[in-house]
């Protein structure tokens, strides 16, 4: 005996998944705390750039909306990380903001975010239980650019986050980039207009601090000059040892027209 077919309601068979969201908000209209935290974000995208520029699997960003559920893109109940590393995923694709059902379903794998006043209670509360239970993402950072010693991580090991230890230089690794992330002395982009401040810097492995594209251009320039002054000083020296054969040769001549002159002299 057949069984009778189960005629489904039009209602259910004209069904489709909503789309996501298109009217997406990329710029809050709001400026960051302080020029520093403009510069200590900058300064981190630059490096972090710099250090990985033989890749093409990175996405690296700073001050971008993050979206992952279309609740969260009506509400815009967070901003976006200060910055935010993305391994193998399409590096050349240009980006106003990172939208997760975009990128096949890929959150940052790497967060930093600067701590001030007004946001320091939502960095190490709210923003991290949702780095953790939601992105998954695997290193999370928060520095405050006023306080040298505020720099704390985390790695994630299972499904939660583990505070990380740092090495003797106060530094923490940062096991998804293979850097360190530790604190430098000085001043960048003028900042301060006096005196230095500790920024926030990446160390590659061996514990040299990655450059930012004008230090790596002044470096290069430096070892130009200092590599053009070598080949002076060898030209000069070279110069010097030609004189000197010179002068033994004519003495040299000097000596054997005198003893032809004289072989008396012998």
């Amino acid at each position: 005996m057949a069984e009778p077919q189960t005629q489904l309601p039009a209602t259910f068979i004209d069904w489709e998944p909503p789309a996501p969201p298109t009217n997406l908000i990329f710029d809050d209209g709001e400026p960051l705390e302080s020029n520093r935290h403009r510069i200590a974000m900058n300064a981190l995208i630059r490096s972090a750039q710099q250090a990985l520029a033989g890749r093409s699997d990175v996405f690296i960003g700073g001050n971008m909306f993050v979206y992952y559920s279309s609740t969260q893109a009506m509400n815009r109940d967070f901003r976006g990380p200060d910055f935010f590393a993305a391994l193998e995923v399409d590096g050349s694709r240009e980006r106003k903001g990172w939208v997760v059902w975009e990128e096949e379903g890929r959150y940052p794998d790497v967060i930093i975010e600067l701590l001030s006043d007004s946001t320091a209670a939502v960095d190490r509360g709210v923003k991290k239980q949702l780095y953790e239970k939601v992105f998954k993402t695997q290193d999370y950072y928060i520095y405050d650019p006023f306080n040298p010693n505020s720099l704390e991580g985390w790695h994630l090991e299972g499904r939660s986050y583990q505070p990380l230890t740092p090495n003797e230089n106060g530094w923490l690794w940062c096991e998804m980039l293979q850097l360190w992330l530790g604190t430098w002395e000085g001043a960048i982009d003028r900042e301060p207009p006096t005196g230095t401040c500790h920024w926030l810097r990446f160390y590659d492995p061996q514990g040299r601090l990655v450059p930012l594209p004008e230090e790596a251009a002044q470096q290069q320039a430096e070892l130009a000059q200092q590599q053009a002054e070598i080949a002076q000083q060898q030209a000069e020296l070279a110069q010097q040892q030609a004189e000197l054969a010179q002068q033994r040769a004519e003495r040299l001549a000097a000596r054997l027209r005198e003893l032809g002159e004289n072989p008396d002299a012998l």
